[in-house]
């Protein structure tokens, strides 16, 4: 073959070398590579890839969006514990008590051995329009017995588009046969400011239950009628609050802070370090504050007392708070589904970062963290409080603690000093709630017309409620203890009083009952009083 033939089928000779290439690799893949799947090997798509495969050749017939929505929750829980994902019917109930209002009936219920009890009736709502009261018992929604039905599912059942109608049967104190009322639904309101009311002649009281879109709207109301009432200082309780928006904590802080203050920064792998400052536009800045907090106030309640304490602008009294300072940022599906995915983290002005330790794919080790603290006796002596995060100072010097939480600058503890078995018997079971809930129901009328916290108390204490409440105990399996019921007896009359004031009032009129012997609120006052909120540092420092 001469030199010109040889070159002009050297192509040639390529071509049939790559197609037998191509042939023997094919054939050692199929015979020896045990079923490996032939794809790019990225997380992404092998995930993709097995779904395809699910779909196209499993043995039984899958619904494949059942598949990736049971998928979803078990991918994000291997991040960290507050990474969450909401299919499309929970995505707006998760959110909806951070948002100003919803569309329902207008009522407040609580379910009592499986009917819709009635505990309060929302003024000017739509069930208040067509005559529901207080105290009715709702058995019937259009033609479906909520009897003995799930609470989430009733409220399906009384929540609906604006404008919607739904008929309730109902069954009233006293009357023998249904009651039918047709409620229009409407928007009703989400207070996230429990209550707000004086204490005595100088201090002011404001109880925070979340932080929504309406918070920081509802506690200027409050501090300027506070304010009115001649406000010398301010208790903020934030105990239970498990958070909300973050922007709305920073705006609330900013009424309380001096211009230039830092308030909280985030930073992430993906998000620049973002800083929140105040501006000086607060009306308050000046007011004598304390802040109380337990171990359920967590994220946006953090932010609010750690800008509070890194600025030594107030007092922090109660427990350790939980530990939550990851950002979460919802992402948004086309079917309505929501992913929050935790995009950064939270610092308070010191620089601490006030997230527990996690181990990643550990979430029930993480969420039996308060159990373990309860154990180790952190609610019951400041020792016993574990401070192995790095040391920060506040402004003025003092030593504030990371790794977990806000530690108060006062400890109280939780007192058991009076708990005895038969006292945690009756309230674990629910019969303390089940008795005072009959007791206000037989009683409503007479209760109602008293109208004030003090003045029901005072007739409750003639009512010889325990020894009604320990008949009522023996009725229902609980053994009579004589011993400890005296011991327990300022416990009982604590649990009763406040629950009938409770279910009869408001929930000012219950928090102005139980905050008379709240520790946490005593020691609060003592601080006011004695005009020591604003920090110093201490002496040997």
């Amino acid at each position: 073959m001469n030199p010109d033939t040889k070159h002009r089928f050297t192509p040639l000779f390529i071509a049939l070398g790559t197609i037998a290439g191509i042939c023997i690799g094919t054939f050692y893949t199929s015979h020896f590579s045990t079923g490996r799947i032939n794809i790019i090997n990225t997380g992404s798509s092998k995930v993709g890839y097995l779904l395809q495969l699910i779909d196209n050749n499993y043995v039984d017939t899958v619904d494949m969006n059942t598949l990736v929505e049971d998928a979803m929750p078990q991918i994000l829980s291997e991040l960290d514990p507050h990474s969450r994902y909401f299919g499309p019917k929970d995505a707006e109930e998760a959110s909806e008590d951070l948002k100003g209002s919803f569309s329902g009936i207008g009522v407040q219920f609580r379910v009592e051995r499986d009917t819709v009890n009635v505990m309060s009736v929302i003024h000017g709502g739509p069930a208040e329009k067509v005559g529901v009261l207080a105290g009715d018992r709702i058995v019937t929604a259009d033609t479906t017995s909520l009897v003995g039905m799930e609470d989430t599912e009733i409220m399906k059942r009384l929540k609906g588009v604006k404008g919607s109608k739904v008929k309730l049967g109902i069954k009233r104190h006293g009357s023998p046969d249904l009651q039918y009322f047709t409620v229009t639904r409407g928007d009703i309101p989400v207070a996230s400011v429990d209550a707000y009311f004086m204490m005595g002649a100088n201090t002011g009281y404001l109880r925070i239950k979340n932080f929504g879109e309406q918070t920081y709207a509802e506690m200027l109301v409050a501090l300027a009628n506070l304010n009115i009432e001649g406000m010398e200082g301010l208790i903020v309780d934030l105990r239970g609050n498990g958070g909300g928006y973050m922007h709305i904590a920073i705006q609330m802080v900013n009424e309380f802070l001096p211009a230039g203050r830092l308030i909280v920064y985030t930073e992430g792998r993906k998000s620049p370090r973002e800083e929140f400052n105040s501006d000086g536009r607060g009306s308050f800045q000046e007011l004598p504050l304390v802040v109380l907090v337990d171990e359920f106030s967590a994220s946006a309640s953090e932010i609010f007392a750690g800008a509070i304490q890194d600025n030594d602008r107030g007092t922090i009294i109660g427990r350790r708070t939980f530990g939550k300072g990851l950002v979460q940022q919802p992402m948004n599906f086309r079917d309505g589904s929501v992913v929050r995915l935790t995009v950064a983290r939270y610092f308070t002005p010191s620089g601490r970062c006030i997230q527990k330790p996690y181990e990643k794919g550990h979430g029930e080790e993480y969420e039996q963290d308060l159990l373990a603290r309860y154990e180790r006796g952190e609610y019951f002596t400041q020792d016993s409080i574990h401070q192995e995060g790095e040391q920060y100072r506040t402004s003025l010097g003092r030593i504030v603690y990371g790794g977990g939480g806000i530690t108060p600058d006062i400890f109280v503890p939780e007192d058991t000093s009076e708990v005895t078995t038969y006292y945690r018997e009756a309230i674990y079971t629910g019969l303390v709630h089940q008795f005072a809930f009959a007791y206000a129901d037989e009683n409503r009328a007479k209760l109602s017309s008293l109208r004030t916290a003090s003045r029901m108390e005072q007739y409750l204490r003639g009512e010889n409620l325990l020894e009604k409440f320990a008949q009522f105990g023996e009725k229902h399996q609980l053994r009579r203890r004589n011993l400890m019921l005296r011991k327990s007896r300022r416990l009982f009359e604590r649990s009763i009083y406040g629950n009938i004031i409770n279910y009869v009032g408001e929930m000012k009129d219950y928090l102005m009952f139980v905050s008379k012997d709240d520790p946490v609120v005593i020691k609060a006052r003592e601080v006011l009083d004695g005009g020591k909120s604003f920090p110093t540092l201490p002496e040997e420092e």
